[in-house]
């Protein structure tokens, strides 16, 4: 058979470790060739692989899609040209392995038989295998018979403990297969790493200079190492990582010598990539930094970054987490060239990003990826990786407990080791042990409140729903009659009716994240401290989005300006909110929500359409609403003859708060008259059994506990109201 030149795609997730080559399917049809069949992929070396049929849109483009193990063993990267050829193939009955490295493998070969079974190899090949989010590298040192042989559950695999000799390169072992849900992130830093170091020639002929840095931002943990890791890789540069703070000194000029040393070497094993971390360690703003140090050390990663002398095919790429901090002067064209930012994954990335590091996972039925993509609203990449070893650890754990595994024995049975499964109960349990680190410090987990728990109010429920839930839930909708969901909600009524549990029914329901700020604590002695907080809770919200930030108490926060006695922190504060909510910076995602019992002194300005506009009035419960409120707080109480009709006409006056507080004086009531000192636990058994609690006890709990709305209450906030709604309405 003729041979055929195709260009090298990356696969797909799924398709990662397989030994699998996914063929444009018109290639496939021209060339006779058929799913199932091995071919030989040459580029540099030669590898063996199961041709697979390509995906629909990869109809007429000539792609060969392989995994990152397929291309190094082939010698190629993405975009390069190869050559396939059709080989045939015998069963092996033998194949020999060694490790790249030092590893004791208890039940290795079994495992590595699971692997390997009906892929085919050959002497020479190299493969990753995944173990508990490891990545270990064995060659294949020989096959019987010899050429490209496949394995099946017969073959006789031999592992062998001495590790081969294998040329050590300072690459990471790392695929862009390895990275999901930054598809365009990625692609922004090919082609600015790639080009040049594979083909200075082409900016050659057009007359430029090739890029000279890039500099990844974003929060921790989304990333921005591992990209840089892939690159290096992938393009088979000398890969020099520096961290930060190493190459400090504390002798004069050795911090400077060590950074042109890193330079230097990099000039001498071009093409070279120097990745420094954290690179707002070593070059902070020099007019805020005390120390001379720091400030000689960025002046010499700038001469070197641009100085006189030409870099050659050497490439810096830099991570932070903090991009404001370092120096402007590194910020610019000719020094990091591209700024590109590695954000939080949205649904999609997150699903890419579990699939990715559950690949090599045994997996119960039960367990849906989707399902968990929409509960990890905030979380990055770490998190996700974390989430999947806890869930790992966690069914481990379960075997552990039940004595499937004996830790005491040797050697664990394959058949032991393949009874163990992650199952979804096992993720669910490991969600409660991992938070999302990009919401560490403002962090209020999703409210595990519904609207179910919210007694009457239903017109309120209504107007939350259509301002919150729909736009998080169905923004396509508001796309097709192009109109931009309200910015903010001020939720105002007596204290004590539910406007709080409102806010976090509704974060609840929507799925987002629930940012819960009380309104004194952003204010600080310092200047411009205030203005500060505001401004990062509303970074924080747009970084974790979709997201809910909740002011409570927003009459202390953002009080009416012009006020005697203020000290004018409260009007800045107010500016603040005002610019965050309808500045140049627009809130996409992120709701607004303000709880007060003091609409009057809100400040106007906050309160107009564009802004907070959306105004919610939560009255005091009617009888309705209190016989609600009280079956939601008795429910799951053992009740006898109680009329809720009846408890809802005598409770008049009482907010929600003051229902809740009445059923639970009625339980102590009633477990007071049962319990005395002294019983022994059958005793206590046996009168949790008889405890009831009933009409007495709720009449009794009405003499202590008195309504907190009064008549003049409720017509001096009835006076409140209608002066706001003359103002709004």
């Amino acid at each position: 058979m003729e041979d055929i030149t195709l260009r090298v795609g990356e696969a797909y997730y799924r398709d990662v470790g397989r030994g699998i080559a996914r063929i444009d399917p018109e290639v496939m049809d021209r060339y006779d060739i058929q799913s199932g069949d091995v071919i030989e992929i040459i580029g540099k070396n030669s590898v063996p692989a199961i041709v697979w049929p390509g995906y629909p849109e990869d109809k007429g483009k000539g792609i060969i899609r392989i995994d990152g193990s397929l291309r190094n063993n082939a010698g190629v990267g993405i975009d390069d040209k190869v050559r396939i050829k059709k080989v045939s193939t015998k069963m092996a009955e033998k194949v020999t392995l060694a490790p790249t490295e030092p590893v004791r493998l208890m039940g290795g070969e079994a495992y590595l038989l699971r692997v390997l079974e009906g892929r085919p190899i050959k002497k020479g090949q190299k493969i990753r295998v995944e173990i508990f989010g490891h990545t270990l590298t064995f060659v294949v040192t020989s096959t019987r018979p010899s050429g490209v042989v496949i394995v099946s559950r017969s073959t006789a695999i031999e592992l062998k403990d001495k590790p081969v000799e294998e040329v050590k390169r300072s690459v990471p072992n790392v695929t862009y297969e390895d990275i999901g849900g930054l598809k365009r992130e990625l692609r922004l830093v090919r082609e600015m790493i790639e080009l040049p170091l594979k083909h200075p020639e082409i900016f050659q002929q057009v007359g430029i200079d090739p890029p000279k840095g890039v500099l990844l931002y974003g929060p921790p943990g989304t990333g921005k190492t591992l990209i840089a890791k892939a690159v290096a890789n992938e393009v088979d540069a000398h890969f020099i990582t520096l961290s930060g703070p190493e190459i400090m000194s504390k002798y004069y000029g050795e911090s400077e010598q060590r950074l042109r040393e890193i330079f230097e070497e990099a000039k001498e094993n071009t093409p070279a990539i120097i990745f420094i971390d954290e690179i707002d360690s070593i070059a902070p703003k020099r007019e805020e930094v005390t120390g001379e140090v720091e400030r000689r050390v960025v002046a010499q990663l700038l001469a070197l970054m641009d100085g006189l002398e030409s870099r050659g095919e050497v490439i810096v790429i830099a991570a932070t987490n903090r991009p404001d901090a370092i120096d402007p002067a590194l910020r610019r064209p000719g020094r990091f060239d591209r700024e590109i930012e590695i954000g939080v994954p949205d649904r999609d990335g997150r699903l890419e990003i579990l699939q990715i590091h559950t690949r090599s996972m045994p997996l119960a039925d039960d367990v849906n990826l989707e399902e968990l993509a929409d509960l990890t609203v905030g979380f990055v990449g770490a998190d996700l990786e974390a989430l999947a070893k806890e869930a790992a650890m966690h069914a481990i754990r379960k075997m552990l407990e039940t004595g499937k595994i004996d830790i005491e024995v040797e050697e664990i049975p394959d058949e032991v080791l393949a009874e163990i499964k992650v199952t979804r109960e096992d993720f669910l349990e490991a969600l409660k042990n991992i938070e999302p680190s990009a919401m560490r410090e403002v962090l209020v987990e999703v409210p595990n409140i519904t609207w179910d728990d919210v007694g009457g109010l239903e017109q309120a429920k209504q107007e939350l729903k259509e301002a919150v839930e729909w736009p998080l839930k169905y923004p396509e909708l508001f796309k097709a009659i192009n109109i931009k969901p309200p910015k903010g909600i001020l939720l105002y009524g007596p204290p004590g009716t539910g406007k709080t549990l409102l806010a976090k029914a509704v974060a609840n329901e929507s799925n987002a994240n629930f940012i819960s700020v009380k309104g004194p604590e952003l204010l600080s002695k310092w200047v411009g401290e205030s203005e500060k907080h505001v401004r990062e809770m509303f970074r924080k919200a747009r970084q974790v989005a979709p997201a809910i930030l909740f002011f409570d108490e927003i009459d202390s926060l953002a009080p009416r300006r012009g006020g005697i006695g203020d000290s004018q922190v409260t009007e800045r504060v107010v500016s603040q909110l005002l610019t965050e909510l309808d500045g140049l910076e627009e809130l996409k995602d992120v709701v607004v929500i303000a709880a007060t019992n003091r609409p009057d002194i809100v400040d106007p300005a906050l309160l107009r359409p564009g802004r907070i506009e959306r105004h919610i009035l939560i009255p005091a419960p009617d009888k309705e609403s209190r016989k609600q409120i009280l079956q939601i707080h008795t429910r799951g109480m053992p009740l006898d003859k109680i009329d809720f009709d009846e408890l809802a006409e005598k409770t008049e006056g009482y907010s929600g708060a003051d229902i809740e507080a009445l059923c639970r004086e009625a339980g102590m009531l009633a477990l007071r008259e049962k319990l005395k000192a002294g019983l022994s636990k059958e005793e206590i058994s046996k009168v949790a059994k008889e405890i009831k609690v009933t009409r007495k006890h709720f009449e009794k709990a009405m003499e202590k506990i008195k309504p907190s709305l009064t008549n003049e209450d409720l017509e001096r906030y009835k006076k409140i109201v209608e002066d706001f709604h003359k103002m709004y309405l």
